[in-house]
């Protein structure tokens, strides 16, 4: 708002600020939902960058997501909900947009039932989706756009409906009889695709042999599983694609025109990363350990930036100090993303015919490297877990589903099935996954990805690369209590969390170390007055006056003179100089 007002005479300033807040509700509707400790959790990372030209004015904004929790699309734990936006569109089911649509209440839908949490207190489902309407108005998108949009996540509920009948030897066989409607509805009226079509493929799948292919039928499970991998590509494209719209309308290329050739590239820009804090459940997963390695790489950063640079400083400016022991978390980041580790492990086993989470977790197991390790904990007994020693917390994380999460694949035919669609939006948004299947085809084989760790993995190491060419700020988030209660504060919890974060290891560095630091010149400036039998000599000789200016005031071990700057513990300079310097 500050950077809006001060760019608001000139052209395009405000504009962009306020489609760049106007990306705010569309955001939280598509990307949060309430978790057991969160009414209003951000399940997405999200870096945003305001970039200013040469009179510091707004020249535009851009935005970068990370690590969808798709899972949240298909299951919700008890007491937490899906996406904000689909209990927003069950609550105005009368709104003009959402006409013709047939919308039940959010209890009618197996995909926002599930944690019996359909309400939230204070918030108005119907109010939000109006604001989200209104959102998606102000950055850009039409009416038709905001329909079409609505419709495919309305044939989301639609397909999370379709449920399974177990036949002979628990084969799916068929889609089960009261699910008939819901199934009708999304090809004919929704997603336009062909009915039988679709009720083979989502209780089939195809085995190619040398010589021939078989079709398998699914269990009932399995069967769930394919619905539920079609169910979370859909939602993830749909995101993807509101993201890149709203990216067009922050850099003014809305419609998919392409800025000037000739526009400089920002020089100065001010970034925002706004990223899952550390997390630990009684069950952890796939998603948590993605979350958690961010973490991990962002504290890495921290420490960079806070500790080891400050150190070298002290070497540099030559200054008498005794170093200070800090823990440094890069060995757990090898364990994660080096070679031998964790996600060069879980690979291999993608990309293996007879791969597993049990065969990932015995490699790491027999891994003499890994074994080696300080944060790796292994189960004395067999299990389907391990245990990573975080900065934060000891996580047990468990096996099952990683690899499944991991290759984040649809079944190839339902994917053909949904491709031959006769609404064009969603024929849109799911052309990346499409022209992938097409070239295949084309080439006589199977679709070959980055796995999502492997993705994650790049991103991270994208969003490094970006802090460390700026000079960073921290913010961290303490939750006051876990209650959710307004003006309940528990200081043990607090300080559980300061702990966690690494807040309390900043103080005492900083306490141990010298943060507060001036050049020679500037100090003598300031502080001239505190000693005027030095005045004569401030600006010819400014590091002999800062030395006996602080001589007199300080302790010596209060201060420490360094070759080009003057150094001092946490508090001293607005202890002694500054209250003597306004009196």
């Amino acid at each position: 708002r500050y950077f809006a007002s001060v760019a608001g005479s000139r052209k395009g300033g405000a504009g962009i600020e306020q489609r760049v807040l106007a990306s705010n509700p569309i955001m939280e509707a598509i990307g949060n939902a309430k978790t057991i400790r969160n009414d209003n959790s951000s399940r997405f990372g999200k870096y945003i960058q305001l970039n200013f030209g040469d009179r510091y004015a707004i020249s535009g904004a851009e935005m970068r997501t990370y690590l969808l929790e798709k899972s949240r699309l298909v299951f919700q734990a008890s007491n937490e909900r899906n996406y904000h936006i689909f209990y927003q569109m069950c609550a105005a089911r009368n709104h003009e947009l959402l006409k013709g649509m047939r919308l039940g209440s959010a209890d009618d839908y197996h995909y926002t039932s599930q944690g019996r949490a359909s309400l939230l207190e204070g918030v108005n489902d119907e109010e939000e989706f109006n604001a989200t309407i209104q959102a998606l108005s102000e950055v850009g998108f039409s009416s038709d756009a905001q329909r079409d949009l609505l419709k495919v996540l309305s044939g989301i509920l639609l397909l999370g409906n379709v449920q399974f009948s177990a036949g002979g030897g628990d084969d799916a066989t068929a889609v089960q009889r009261d699910a008939s409607a819901a199934v009708r509805q999304l090809c004919e009226e929704v997603y336009g695709i062909d009915e039988a079509e679709l009720r083979l493929w989502l209780t089939n799948r195809e085995i190619r042999a040398v010589t021939e292919v078989v079709r398998k039928p699914l269990n009932r499970d399995e069967a769930s599983r394919n619905r539920d991998a079609l169910a979370k590509m859909i939602y993830a494209h749909t995101f993807d694609w509101v993201v890149e719209k709203v990216n067009g309308a922050l850099r003014g290329t809305f419609n998919g025109s392409s800025p000037s050739k000739g526009a400089p590239k920002p020089q100065r820009f001010i970034g925002v990363l706004d990223i899952y804090g550390f997390e630990t459940f009684e069950v952890n997963s796939f998603e948590q350990f993605c979350i958690n390695y961010a973490n991990e790489k962002l504290q890495q950063q921290f420490i960079q930036h806070v500790f080891k640079l400050e150190q070298e400083e002290y070497v540099r400016e030559e200054i008498a100090w005794i170093r200070i022991d800090f823990y440094d978390n890069q060995p757990c980041i090898d364990l994660i993303e080096a070679r031998p580790g964790l996600i060069n492990y879980l690979d291999e086993q993608c990309k293996v015919v007879k791969g597993s989470d049990p065969r990932w977790l015995d490699q790491i197991t027999n891994c003499p490297t890994l074994k080696k390790s300080a944060q790796l904990q292994l189960p004395k007994i067999r299990s389907a877990s391990f245990m990573i020693k975080h900065f934060a917390a000891d996580v047990s994380y468990t096996v099952d589903g990683f690899l499944e999460k991991n290759k984040d694949t649809v079944n190839e035919q339902l994917m053909q099935v949904v491709a031959k669609t006769k609404f064009g939006f969603l024929r849109e948004i799911l052309e990346p996954s499409v022209g992938d299947l097409a070239q295949a085809a084309a080439a006589g084989g199977k679709r070959t990805k980055k796995t999502v760790a492997s993705q994650f993995r790049d991103s991270l190491k994208d969003v490094m690369t970006v802090l460390e060419s700026t000079r960073p700020h921290y913010v961290r988030c303490i939750k006051p209590n876990d209650d959710k209660m307004r003006f309940t504060f528990e200081p043990k919890r607090a300080i559980q969390q300061l702990r966690a974060c690494g807040v309390l290891e900043t103080v005492r560095i900083s306490a141990a170390g010298y943060p507060s630091r001036w050049s020679y010149e500037d100090f003598g400036k300031r502080y001239r007055v505190l000693y005027p039998e030095g005045r004569a000599m401030w600006r010819d000789y400014p590091r002999k006056f800062a030395s006996a200016a602080c001589a007199k005031h300080l302790e010596e071990v209060k201060f420490a003179l360094g070759k080009t700057q003057i150094y001092f513990r946490a508090g001293q300079v607005r202890l002694r100089f500054q209250e003597k310097h306004k009196t």
